[in-house]
């Protein structure tokens, strides 16, 4: 900024940083929030550029206090990679937060992600699949591992998938995630010879323009955290949230436990190669 004949140069003045933009909001209650998280945004865990979740949504919700007089603020109940995009569900309290956690370990929410995978290289691909994986994961490089065989410091890793369709040079995948390890769809597709597109830590032959991958949280079920004492499975109220209410989800929470709620999270940014899936699995 420069001053002078007492004139001010405005034309010097650093221009303000950008401010951060909430992501869409795909469901929210008092208990809990749903996301629609874009690539480059992080759950957990932010550094450098990557834009903090929770600490926006700290800014955005305030915080509460727990039972020991401690504040608490919004929470990741699970991990969603800073590539990958969709829902992202956070914990609005602390009761929700033990609840939703103790939902995942037991396996209660259902987790479907889309995946656009290179073709080059497959040879034979079944129409759909479990694949049961132990994996390994080395924190130095932050890089998981799939092996075929139990071994020290491994955890299981389980997935179903379908292939919805393909083209010349990608198939598209949905994915069912029965477990939810570091990286575990990324790792596993791996290790059988399937890579992500756009994800070079994974095997990928090149980036994206906007350093994401091909894999989106498509949606998500879990057990109603605003109901903690009414979780009962004779019910038969399922409540489906999709913003802009588009595209039914392609999951079935017939034999969930109700209630429940279920999420369903657009493509951000849709190209031709999100269309071309979206078409495939019948969806406008």
């Amino acid at each position: 900024m420069n001053i002078s004949n007492n004139k001010l140069n405005v034309s010097t003045i650093p221009s303000a940083l950008p401010v951060p933009t909430m992501p869409p909001v795909l469901y929210e209650s008092p208990s809990c929030i749903v996301l629609n998280k874009s690539c480059g945004q992080a759950v957990e865990g932010a550094s450098g550029s990557v834009l903090d979740l929770p600490a926006l949504l700290k800014d955005t919700y305030g915080t509460v206090v727990n039972r020991e007089g401690n504040p608490f603020s919004p929470t990741a109940v699970h991990r969603l990679d800073v590539p990958v995009t969709g829902c992202a569900l956070f914990a609005r309290t602390p009761q929700a937060l033990a609840f939703l956690n103790d939902c995942f370990a037991q396996a209660l929410a259902r987790k479907t992600y889309w995946a656009i995978v290179e073709k080059q290289g497959v040879s034979v691909l079944a129409q759909e699949g479990e694949l049961v994986h132990w994996i390994a994961v080395d924190n130095r490089h932050n890089k998981s591992y799939a092996h075929a065989e139990e071994g020290p410091q491994r955890k299981q890793a389980k997935l179903r998938y379908r292939i919805v369709g393909e083209g010349d040079h990608y198939i598209f995948l949905e994915i069912e995630l029965i477990t939810g390890r570091h990286h575990q769809i990324r790792a596993q597709l791996a290790a059988i010879g399937l890579h992500i597109k756009g994800d070079l830590k994974y095997g990928s032959r090149r980036s994206e323009k906007n350093g994401g991958i091909r894999l989106h949280a498509r949606s998500l079920a879990f057990p109603d955290p605003d109901h903690l004492d009414n979780l009962d499975s004779s019910s038969d109220a399922v409540r489906t949230h999709d913003a802009r209410a588009l595209n039914p989800s392609t999951v079935h929470a017939t034999e969930l436990p109700r209630p429940y709620i279920q999420v369903v999270a657009p493509i951000i940014e849709p190209d031709r190669l999100w269309l071309a899936f979206k078409q495939a699995v019948g969806q406008n």
